[in-house]
């Protein structure tokens, strides 16, 4: 892991740690994401919406 860390940060020029803190803001986001998201569906296919095309449907 630290190979392909310190690999990454010469080839963009970006600190070691500004890598592993941007991966690191990354993946909790995406899991902040996933938690809201698995807790707003049920609730979703209460009102009627079961897929991306609803919802667009309704906002457009």
């Amino acid at each position: 892991m630290k190979k392909r860390i310190d690999a990454l940060s010469k080839e963009t020029g970006v600190s070691r740690s500004d890598v592993v803190k941007s991966a690191l803001r990354k993946y909790l986001q995406k899991e902040e994401f996933e938690t809201l998201r698995k807790r707003l569906i049920p609730k979703a296919q209460k009102t009627g919406y079961f897929t991306d095309e609803d919802v667009f449907r309704d906002i457009s």
